[in-house]
Formats: structure tokens, sequence, C-alpha cells
């Protein structure tokens, strides 16, 4: 069994000053309410272009994010390696909508693959669709819209930047995660993605899969992929999560008066998601899987099914990952008991990483009791070093 209570090891790289300021700001985003008008106020703010900077960066930004460019990225990097994490560098900029932007996007994240050439810390390469493309046009392409010539264009220099990517992670020896997106453009990512996984995943688990497992679909579409892959003769790899978009697909559904896509509870949820890591661990000889969750009771089963099928804690088929940030206590408990673990560091400027800010304070408002425990566990913590005396 691992214990992810022990505060010592979870914060071990935390000063008490950022255990303090951890404190106070998950103290705010408890508070739905705050969170609410907070991003609608910084939605603005960033669209107006006011200077948001001076406010972000010692605070939120420096809590979920490495920097604003990878050199300043290196402090966290070599946190993580200390404690036996991997790094999953993100170049988390979103909402772009010029080519220019896309190709600079594009350019970062072959940066990134280029440095772990030379740098064993990052584990992984990542990248979203929405960072390198125009999510109007994935969305008028996965309704099945007619596209024209100058959009037929734009979509195959979308695929090409994306192929562009995925060979520089195979030449480097490196994976790389396509992050999961909402519903209405996911279609458009799905295809582009499982030829990307056809084309690069024939000798090694290149090409990592995002599955949204809230959605009703999604467990299907696991097994459906595994076989086609089985038929096609290469090996599929997944990373599995619970999903980033809740609120936002369950008011869509409403507003078009469509079937929400999204499980009606957490139970359903949890259970799906369960389900798909046991499906992937019992089929692990072909499959890579990253079980990529805050929920301790998911990666409490997950370590159970990896004991029943005796598979050792760092089998190279199986990662465990985190959000910078998020759930320490996960990571490093199971890091420390020898478990392969990945933590997504994120970083860019500060008005484009705006959007994925925004989301991780929704996130934690929005999962019930998650922000409470990190709470606990960050009070547990100071009192602990309080009591025997610890400074810094």
């Amino acid at each position: 069994m691992i214990s992810f209570d022990d505060t010592r090891i979870a914060f071990a790289d935390k000063t008490t000053a950022e255990l303090k300021k951890a404190r106070w700001l998950f103290v705010l985003v408890k508070n739905p309410g705050l969170v609410k008008v907070g991003s609608v106020l910084l939605n603005v703010a960033n669209k107006i272009r006011f200077p948001l900077r001076w406010m972000l960066k010692s605070t939120v930004f420096k809590h979920f994010c490495g920097g604003e460019t990878i050199e300043e990225c290196k402090t966290t990097l070599d946190k993580f390696s200390d404690s036996g994490i991997k790094a999953v560098l993100d170049y988390a900029a979103e909402g772009a909508e010029s080519e220019k932007d896309f190709d600079e996007a594009r350019d970062r994240i072959l940066a990134t693959i280029e440095l772990s050439r030379t740098n064993s810390n990052i584990g992984f390469a990542v990248f979203k669709f929405t960072g390198i493309a125009r999510f109007a046009l994935l969305e008028k392409y996965g309704t099945d819209e007619t596209l024209s010539q100058k959009e037929l264009d734009e979509y195959e220099r979308i695929k090409k930047r994306a192929d562009d990517i995925c060979a520089a992670a195979r030449d480097a020896g490196i994976p790389v995660m396509i992050d999961a997106e909402e519903t209405w453009i996911q279609d458009a990512v799905d295809e582009i993605v499982e030829n990307l996984m056809e084309k690069y995943n024939k000798e090694s688990h290149v090409v990592y899969h995002t599955l949204q497992m809230y959605r009703i679909d999604k467990l299907y579409y696991l097994k459906k992929i595994t076989e086609h892959a089985r038929i096609k003769g290469y090996m599929p790899a997944f990373k599995l999560v619970r999903g980033a978009y809740m609120e936002k697909e369950r008011e869509r559904a409403q507003k078009m008066s469509y079937a929400s896509p999204i499980h009606p509870d957490k139970n359903a949820t949890d259970g799906a998601f369960n389900d798909a890591v046991r499906y992937c661990l019992e089929n692990i000889g072909n499959i890579a899987l990253c079980v990529g969750t805050h929920n301790e009771i998911s990666c409490q089963l997950a370590v159970e099914y990896m004991e029943e099928k005796g598979l050792k804690p760092a089998h190279d088929k199986i990662y465990f990952s985190q959000l910078m940030g998020m759930s320490d206590h996960i990571t490093y408990n199971l890091a420390k008991a020898d478990y392969n673990v990945s933590k997504y560091l994120p970083y860019g400027p500060i008005r484009l990483v705006m959007p994925y800010l925004i989301r991780r304070a929704e996130e934690n408002t929005s999962v019930a009791g998650q922000t409470g425990r990190e709470l606990y566990l960050i009070k547990k913590e100071l009192r602990r070093r309080k009591d025997e005396k610890i400074i810094g």
C-alpha cells in the first residue's frame, strides 16, 4: 500500500515561505464565486492587454508554471530530478490565431525535444492542437463541413506541424503526449493522432493519445483503437485523464439541445477511468500507459492492479503523472516508492498561458474535496515544521 499522507516527502523541496503562499492560493481557489469572477476579469484584462505580469508572476503563475522560458524552468527541472521525477515540459500557450504564432509554438516544442537529448530530466514532450492550429478550423473540419481550398491548405499545415513534432520526438528517443480538447474539435484531433500513432509507434511508443474518461464513449474508443493497433501492427500509447472541460461541455450541450457527452456523475467517471486503467494494464504487453490523475483512490487502485499482475513499480511502459502545483503528495510519494512519475511543467509568456492558469483555478474549484485535501496537507506540513522548529 502507498501512503499519500507523508507530507515530509510530499513537500521536501518546498520552503516554508512557498508553502504559506500555496496555502493562501488554495484558500482563494476554494471559493467558487471568487474564482468565477476572477476568471472573467482575468480574461477581459488579458484581451485588452492590461498589464498583469507584476501581479501574476510571483503568485499563481509561479505556483502552476515553471517560467516564461525554458531557461527559467531549469531550477524546477533540477528539483524534480532530485526527487526522481521526470518533467513533461509543456509550452502552454493557447488561443493563438495566426500562422506565425502556430509556427512559433511548434518551434518551441521542437526546442524542448532537442533539449531532452542533453537533459535526461525531461521525460516527455507534449502539445495541444489548439497551440498549433486554429480552433475554428478544427471545429469546422470535425463537423464535416466543406472546407475551402485555403482552409484545406491550412489544415495540411496543421498536420505537418504535428508530424514535424512527432518525427523529432522519435529521432530524439523521447515520447510525445498529445493533450485532449473539447468534444466539438476532438474528432478532428483524434483522426490526426490515430494516424500519427500508426506511423510512429511501429517500434516504440512515441505518440501518446490522451483520453478524457469523463466522456461516455471513451472506454469503447480505447478498446477500439487498441484492436485497430493490433490489426495494423503498431503499439498504442495512452494518457488517461478524467477531463478538463466539464462545465463547458455541459453548458454547450444544454444550450444546443443535444445529449451531454459527459458521464452524469463523478461515480460513473471514476468507474470509467479505473476500468480504462485496468484494461491498459491487462494489455500492457502492447500498450504504454500514463495514469494522469490527481485522484488518490485511482492511483492506489492502479498500484494494486500492478501488484496483482506482478508488474514492478518501475515498469518501463507505466507512468503516473500530475500537474505542477497540484497533488505533490501523490507525485512525490509514488516517486519515493520507485514508481515512474512525471510532472507537467508548463511554461510560456504569461499572456499566452492565461487560459491554462484560469483552467487550473476552475479545476481546483470544481473537483469536490480536492482543494480541501491540498489545504489540509499543506497545513499539516506547516504544523510539523513549526513543531519541529524547522526554518526555511
